[in-house]
């Protein structure tokens, strides 16, 4: 088992800043992709970043890149999500998820998800 706990989600202007933090605890739980989703208001869920357990090879959903940057502390079992520049459309509910392979929506380990919300 894995357990997940975001943290760092609240309201901030557009062109704003947030940090997100999601700290991992469990059995072998820093070999484990983790990623980023969030998920709007009559929409899917939806990956925003992701990186593997070694902290190579992070993936960015188009609609983020350049503005949003995730990253890991394996001492910690700590994974972060910088965001940047943040827009209206940014508004969502953010969760972290673990998984051993990769991850998606799909995985079976998720936090309880923070809310972000970017006014105009």
């Amino acid at each position: 088992q894995v357990q997940l706990v975001e943290s760092g989600g609240g309201l901030v202007q557009a062109g704003g800043s947030l940090r997100l933090s999601c700290a991992a605890s469990g059995r072998t739980s820093s070999r484990y992709d983790m990623g980023w989703f969030r998920q709007a208001p009559g929409k899917e869920r939806e990956i925003v970043a992701r990186i593997m357990w070694s902290g190579a090879s992070p993936f960015y959903a188009d609609s983020v890149k350049g503005r949003f940057t995730i990253s890991r502390d394996s001492g910690k079992n700590t994974v972060y999500l910088q965001m940047n520049r943040l827009k209206p459309e940014d508004t969502a509910v953010y969760y972290c998820a673990a998984d051993p392979m990769l991850v998606s929506t799909h995985s079976a380990y998720w936090g309880q998800g923070t809310q972000v919300t970017v006014s105009s």
